[in-house]
């Protein structure tokens, strides 16, 4: 396992700046995506993936994974909306292009949401068919494809991400601060770690999406010891953040990165 820091963590700085404090921390690897002035150019990746890759390339770091956005807001053109599956499709395929052409490891989607006039079981339903049909396109490239199960969602509990699972083949982005934040407790998120593609790090609590590292209730040397026991060799990404969603807008970013950094190395370093 390795560490990586999420461009968005830091969102007044460029996308060269974030991979520079990444390296001047001794993390040395970098998650990429759509999001605040570090923000990758969309539409450059969907009309010409391979031009776009150029730009990942030239920040001279590893990257281990890209978060992509179908629409332009969680709900936007969304996975588990009828009518959206030959577009996401179309742009699936160029995403896959970049991130092979980028050298990156995997890319994130979101599972979709509940949508005007569906119930969760509707949602499911059409966020099955979708993924069946990106996870057969995703055979077709080196990078991973993964859904990162999130608050407001129509994925919210351990139980219907492991039927995703089982339905399609999909693996995850694994991230437990989603699952506290709703009141899971750690040992039933664990069950979905050795179907982990990728991983992020943020300390939690119920009902906070997002808390200081000493105030939540994520036991991370734990979380850590699952991972490895389950086999999983790729990138922990730590990922505090400061925006709107879900009230995240409190903690001193820099502070908790090195926060969740530290412990990933003292545990690594006892682990030996």
């Amino acid at each position: 396992m390795r560490l990586s820091l999420t461009a968005w963590s830091l969102p007044s700085c460029t996308l060269q700046e974030a991979a520079d404090i990444s390296r001047a921390l001794g993390i040395g690897a970098l998650d990429v995506g759509l999001f605040y002035r570090s923000a990758l150019d969309k539409q450059q990746i969907l009309s010409d993936p391979k031009a776009a890759a150029e730009t990942v390339r030239g920040l001279q770091i590893d990257v281990p994974n890209y978060y992509h956005l179908f629409g332009e807001s969680l709900e936007g053109q969304n996975l588990a909306q009828p009518g959206t599956l030959d577009a996401n499709l179309k742009d699936l395929e160029q995403v896959l292009t970049f991130a092979d052409s980028a050298g990156i490891g995997s890319v994130f989607i979101l599972p979709g949401v509940v949508n005007s006039g569906q119930s969760r079981e509707d949602a499911e339903r059409v966020s099955v068919q979708s993924l069946t049909e990106m996870v057969a396109l995703a055979r077709g490239f080196k990078t991973k494809l993964c859904i990162e199960p999130h608050v407001q969602s129509f994925a919210e509990s351990p139980t219907i991400v492991r039927r995703l699972i089982d339905k399609t083949g999909i693996q995850l982005a694994l991230d437990y601060s989603h699952f506290a934040c709703l009141g899971y407790r750690q040992e039933e998120v664990d069950p979905l770690a050795p179907f982990a593609a990728h991983v992020h790090l943020r300390q939690a609590k119920m009902g906070a999406l997002q808390t200081k590292f000493a105030h939540g209730t994520l036991n991370f040397p734990a979380m850590f010891g699952t991972l490895r026991d389950t086999g999983y060799t790729g990138a922990l990404s730590i990922e505090p953040v400061h925006q709107d969603y879900m009230n995240t807008l409190f903690e001193d970013v820099l502070t908790e990165i090195i926060a969740l950094r530290d412990c990933y190395l003292n545990w690594k370093e006892a682990a030996k």
